[in-house]
């Protein structure tokens, strides 16, 4: 699944204030408008205005983004700044209704003083000082814009965030803005301003909400696909920054990781639910194409086996054909036609319809057939049915993990009696290690896997030899606060599910190794976390398994791309007899980068010679 909470397309209209975390004091202003204030004095040198629940009036400034949709309203900036780099001289007008005012027009504003946070006080985000329930008065038109700030590579600082106040839990809200070392505080001290990016590198390609991502910090964490790649808790990129556009219904360009956003492009600084700091262009440079092209992958050699991962993103039968042929046509060119490929996000055979179907048939051979169609092998299946919406996911579609493999080379020790609550265990057989169940789910009782899908294990064998294959979509990361969170370090609450997650899976494998040593053990999929979380750790825990994506260098190292990060979800871990030796590990790099995507994550491969 998205490492994100779901999101729709529009953006739900605003209440001016948000009171009820205690953050955002104000309640019991004087009822009286204050006047003689200005934009500064509304912003005050910290992420919360000291004037919020105030009446305002003829506050003055030139309007420089008019937004119609959405959230609407407009932006006005003081073009008398006072000095302070601390204090935005800009701010958002909520309006509510579509506004009657024009870019260019100088106007006094009267109304309360707000601070919104996107997402709701639960969210953990940053609130937006604005004014709302506003009474405009327009001076003049067609003025000057206030010059705008350039955001550079010179201007960001490299310090991503301050440390967030333990007295408060953990928020950097009470503290005074610090624009010279923070990244996230410089950008906080230019809302709502005019600001101009020159011409960047994009590094999140543009998504199906007409917005990109692009850095100004070209070298910053840079991988030679034109990424920027997430390599650690403090590694968040302070260079990155989100580009929507203001003109409602403008087409918008697609664009490709790596691409360049060539120009100026120039409008508010805004902050939102989906991305915190944005860019809201009035002028949008255009994209210059650096022609990025999906990776292929090398064919196994005849003594290799090939071991694949790949969320398909909740195909079921109701899918177009052509996503079905265009996810195949991948196995088959870009994968190579891997010799067991173990899938998630397989739904059931009638969708999202939440009429008690669990069984993935129809789409499973659906997908075979069109693999065999696109020229790749005749793959057999093997599954187990979820129970009805209780393995998360979109409801009705009971997503589970199933494994291909091509049986003209590998073939699969079937043990029946697996099903939905029956855990599979390993034995002892002649000295080797054999699972009680085959497919057959790991531990599907223990609370770790409430709501959330069961591991899949399997026994294969190829060229004589056992290989154990262990397929998983651990939790999604759905309620983490975002890299701009007000608590710094952010709250990353998700993880504590996929470490338990982790835990009950590291305990299978050493089963398996306990029962025999040398056994050659795969972890795969959708692991939802990083290669360098404490969910990787457990897994990793007491030597059981290796993260194999680590034997890439560092900027290789992602699956998916969020927010302009390259960072990693879908993983592959050895047990010692692989990692020993010698295995070859490729991300092959089809869908996250692209603006047109088959899935959002890219597929993962291992090869090696048991």
């Amino acid at each position: 699944m998205p490492s994100s909470v779901p999101r729709t397309a529009a953006v739900p209209a605003l209440v001016a204030l948000a009171m009820a975390s205690g953050l955002l004091a104000g309640a019991g202003a004087p009822a009286s408008a204050s006047s003689g204030i200005r934009i500064h004095g509304i912003q005050g040198t910290g992420r919360i205005s000291p004037l919020v629940g105030t009446p305002v009036a003829g506050v003055p400034g030139i309007i420089t983004g008019v937004r119609t949709s959405g959230s609407r309203g407009f932006w006005i900036q003081d073009p008398r700044p006072d000095g302070d780099d601390a204090t935005s001289e800009g701010v958002f007008v909520f309006t509510n209704s579509v506004p009657t005012v024009a870019v260019g027009d100088a106007v006094q504003v009267s109304g309360t003083v707000g601070e919104y946070i996107p997402g709701g006080a639960a969210s953990g985000n940053q609130s937006v000082t604005q004014i709302a329930s506003p009474t405009v008065t327009v001076v003049s038109s067609g003025n000057p814009l206030p010059a705008p700030v350039v955001i550079s590579e010179r201007s960001v600082p490299s310090a991503y965030a301050p440390q967030g106040d333990p007295a408060a839990g953990g928020s950097v809200n009470g503290l005074r803005l610090k624009p010279r070392h923070y990244a996230l505080d410089l950008y906080e001290s230019l809302e709502g301003m005019n600001v101009r990016i020159g011409s960047s590198r994009v590094v999140g390609a543009t998504d199906p909400y007409a917005e990109l991502w692009v850095t100004v910090k070209p070298r910053e964490n840079d991988n030679r696909r034109g990424g920027t790649v997430y390599g650690s808790y403090t590694s968040q990129n302070t260079g990155r920054l989100q580009i929507q556009q203001l003109a409602a219904g403008s087409p918008f360009p697609a664009a490709n990781v790596g691409d360049t956003l060539s120009g100026v492009t120039e409008g508010p600084l805004d902050y939102n639910q989906f991305g915190g700091y944005t860019l809201v262009a009035r002028t949008l440079g255009t994209v210059t194409d650096r022609k990025l092209r999906p990776e292929t992958t090398r064919p196994q050699r005849g003594s290799e086996l090939a071991v694949a991962t790949y969320n398909v993103e909740n195909l079921d039968p109701s899918d177009p054909q052509e996503k079905f042929d265009a996810l195949a046509g991948a196995v088959v060119r870009n994968l190579s036609s891997p010799d067991i490929l173990a899938l998630e996000e397989i739904q059931d055979s009638t969708g999202a319809t939440d009429d008690g179907t669990v069984s993935a048939e129809e789409t499973i051979v659906k997908f075979t057939a069109a693999i065999t169609a696109a020229g790749g092998p005749s793959y057999a299946w093997r599954t187990i049915d979820p129970e009805n919406n209780k393995d998360g996911g979109e409801p009705g579609g009971n997503i589970r993990q199933v494994f291909l493999y091509n049986p003209a080379r590998v073939s699969f020790t079937d043990r029946p009696g697996g099903d939905a609550t029956t855990a599979t265990g390993v034995v002892r057989t002649n000295g080797r290690a054999a699972l009680t169940l085959s497919p057959g789910r790991v531990d599907p009782a223990d609370a770790a896997w409430t709501t959330s899908r069961k591991p899949l294990a399997g026994e294969f064998t190829f060229r004589g030899r056992t290989v154990f294959v262990i397929a998983n979509h651990f939790a999604s990361k759905g309620g983490d606060e975002s890299l701009t969170s007000h608590h710094q370090p952010v709250n990353r609450s998700s993880e504590v599910q996929r470490l338990q997650q982790a835990r009950s899976v590291n305990a299978f494998v050493k089963d398996i190794l306990a029962a025999q040593r040398d056994a050659d053990v795969l972890v795969v999929g959708d692991i939802n976390d990083f290669e360098f979380s404490a969910t990787a750790k457990a897994l990793a825990d007491g030597g059981a398994l290796y993260p194999a994506i680590k034997s890439l260098p560092a900027a290789e190292r992602y699956s998916y791309v969020y927010q302009g990060n390259s960072q990693v979800l879908d993983q592959i871990l050895t047990s010692p007899s692989i990692t020993s030796g010698a295995f070859d590990y490729d991300s092959v790099h089809i869908n996250a980068e692209f603006a047109r995507q088959n899935s959002d994550h890219d597929p993962q491969v291992l090869r090696f010679r048991p």
